[in-house]
């Protein structure tokens, strides 16, 4: 799960005052898994779920109260359902077309797009993004300063050819994110400013499975998900004896992450030395120092850490439909392709695309 959804723990530079925004779908096409939908979208602003779509229901239920007020047309949901119905047709083509491309016939496959925009609201800069996968790698992403479609694979040099060749959808694309995505983004914020710029103070929890287990320092119940958990000793941040977490989304909108530490080679005496650190913008710092005494394990009270783990099984249950199981935009960008020189494919055809959402283009395009 360190690829997905998601975001991820910031233990570098510590900067909880930086506020980038963002407006995100998750769209998850899969095929083998009978227990879940073969098709769904989910919408995200700041990591909270607004909308949500699947092939299952064919109806878009709203997530927050506000979302309806922002959508001032009265006719947005069902011109939307039946966008996403469009979306559901043009992802089965583009599944079957991928099995092709990869020589695959039955089993478990997932094909995935995420798309969206970022908005600083401090400096105004903004970002737009739209990348593909399939099988939980990388497979085609769009550069929008160069305007060039990034194929990592061989199998997407046919899906980077034709989408270059289509220059007027390309720049359609760019205006959106530079634009339409990032108006719908502030529209959104202004709407569900309570909600999304509230600040909820964590709850702060060390637990240990076994005497030998590393610690953990728990943090869960903030919002919203700009956290920075770290370990320090005598004062000093550590980088080395810790394993950090990501962020998590819990079930009633809060978020969770942990941290853990080894401590294999200290000697209890020494434990009082070190302590977990929780910052999250809005409230001062959380110090809770390493005390033996207060640390939660599986000989005494059990709950909190059952209430961890059902959480977590929560989110794997999330992961595994797609809402957040396409890898995260930033994780993408640092382990960006070199784009393939050659393609031995000889198919010709291609799919059609899952059109950005509230975006005025046909989803025929391919």
């Amino acid at each position: 799960m360190k690829a997905l959804i998601g975001l991820l723990l910031l233990v570098f530079g510590h900067d909880v005052s930086s506020v980038i925004h963002s407006l995100h779908t998750f769209a998850t096409a899969s095929s083998g898994l009978s227990t879940f939908p073969e098709f769904l979208i989910v919408h995200m602003v700041d990591e909270v779920q607004i909308e949500y779509y699947d092939s299952n229901t064919r109806r878009i239920i709203t997530k927050q109260d506000w979302v309806d007020q922002a959508n001032e047309d009265p006719g947005y949901l069902e011109s939307q359902t039946e966008r996403r119905k469009g979306n559901q047709q043009v992802a089965k083509v583009s599944m079957g077309i991928l099995k092709k491309r990869f020589n695959q016939t039955g089993g478990v496959h997932v094909y995935q797009r995420m798309s969206g925009c970022e908005w600083d609201d401090e400096d105004g800069t903004t970002e737009g993004y739209q990348q593909f996968g399939y099988d939980g790698e990388d497979f085609i992403s769009l550069d929008l300063k160069t305007m060039t479609w990034v194929a990592p694979v061989h199998q997407a040099l046919t899906t980077k050819r034709r989408w270059e060749g289509l220059r007027g959808w390309n720049q359609e694309l760019k205006n959106y994110y530079a634009k339409e995505c990032v108006y719908w983004l502030k529209k959104y914020m202004a709407y569900g400013k309570s909600t999304l710029q509230r600040t909820e103070r964590p709850r702060v929890s060390l637990l240990q499975r076994t005497p030998s287990s590393p610690v953990v320092c728990h943090a869960t119940g903030f919002f919203p998900n700009r956290v920075v958990v770290f370990w320090r000793r005598d004062g000093q941040e550590l980088h080395e004896q810790v394993d950090p977490g990501e962020v998590l989304p819990n079930h009633d909108g809060t978020f969770q992450v942990s941290v853990d530490l080894d401590l294999t080679a200290v000697p209890q005496e020494d434990w009082g030395r070190y302590e977990c650190v929780v910052q999250l913008k809005g409230i001062e710092d959380i110090s809770t120092p390493l005390d033996p005494t207060h640390i939660r394990t599986n000989s005494g009270d059990k709950s909190h850490i059952l209430a961890f783990i059902l959480t977590g099984v929560a989110v794997v249950v999330a992961v595994v439909v797609g809402v957040f199981l396409y890898r995260k935009r930033g994780d993408f960008a640092k382990k960006r392709h070199k784009p393939v020189d050659s393609d031995t494919s000889s198919e010709n055809t291609e799919g059609q695309k899952l059109a950005p959402e509230y975006q005025p283009l046909s989803t025929g395009q391919s």
